[in-house]
């Protein structure tokens, strides 16, 4: 599923950028992909994505 339609930015992509950079936060995950957002609207669920994979480990 996609997180950010503006940077086609999946699930998977934000997730295992979060992981790279150890960040909890979705600018940051992004900016490990070379983006960053554009209208905001994907942030909440972005950071619940990046949460979830936090407390799964």
């Amino acid at each position: 599923m996609f997180v950010c339609v503006c940077n086609a930015l999946k699930e998977r992509d934000v997730r295992d950028a979060a992981r790279l950079a150890g960040k909890s936060c979705p600018k940051a995950a992004y900016a490990q992909l070379g983006h960053k957002p554009k209208c905001g609207q994907c942030l909440p669920f972005a950071k619940e994505v990046i949460e979830n994979a936090r407390a799964c480990g």
